[in-house]
């Protein structure tokens, strides 16, 4: 049974991030808001958790698209290769922001991606997940969760959702309503920007 917990994004409290963040740092798998869709995330260092995630979207791990859910831009060399400044700027000027940004893997990603060629970055303007990912100190993985009725694509009721993965996930966080227009997806892996999937994010970053 995942627990339920009531976050508010406008002062998220401190002590029920904690909660949150133990949970994930004993390898627990969390359904949290962002910007756009709720997310279903991990720590990105903890492998059992990542396989876990992998299983309940039915993708082998290194096959997965997951994002990672990062806090700000300061250590993305961790994760991506080297941003020249104009890519480096658009970043700037979108994040924290409604979008998804793929670019060529470092060499030094966690061991379960080892072999992944590209990644994708969020930085989503929601103080919920933000404070998950700083207090964590490393990124959360996270997939977005879809609904299976086709006409809502994305589940946006915390309590339909707490229904539908009470026993899939380890805690969902009620913060709020969530939105389900879901990330603008933009490719840089091969250098000029292309646009994967056009979202809640503009395109006049570009």
């Amino acid at each position: 049974m995942a627990e339920f917990i009531k976050i508010y994004e406008e002062n998220p409290n401190p002590k029920e991030i904690k909660k949150v963040v133990d949970i994930l740092k004993k390898g627990g798998l969390i359904i949290y808001p962002t910007d756009t869709v709720y997310g279903l995330g991990c720590d990105i260092t903890n492998t059992k958790a990542l396989e876990r995630v992998a299983r309940l979207k039915g993708v082998k791990l290194d096959k997965s698209n997951f994002s990672f859910v990062c806090h700000d831009l300061s250590n993305l060399s961790d994760y991506v290769q080297q941003i020249d400044t104009p890519t480096f700027k658009i970043l700037k000027r979108a994040l924290p922001g409604p979008y998804t940004f793929i670019f060529k893997g470092a060499k030094t990603l966690p061991k379960a991606f080892k072999n992944k060629k590209t990644v994708g970055i969020r930085v989503p303007n929601n103080a919920i997940a933000l404070d998950i990912v700083r207090e964590l100190g490393n990124p959360i993985v996270s997939t977005s969760i879809y609904d299976e009725d086709e006409i809502i694509e994305y589940t946006t009721d915390p309590e339909l959702i707490l229904e539908k993965w009470n026993n899939l996930v380890d805690l969902v966080i009620d913060g709020g309503y969530g939105d389900n227009e879901p990330s603008t997806v933009i490719d840089f892996s091969e250098g000029e920007p292309f646009v994967v999937r056009e979202g809640k994010g503009s395109l006049e970053i570009l």
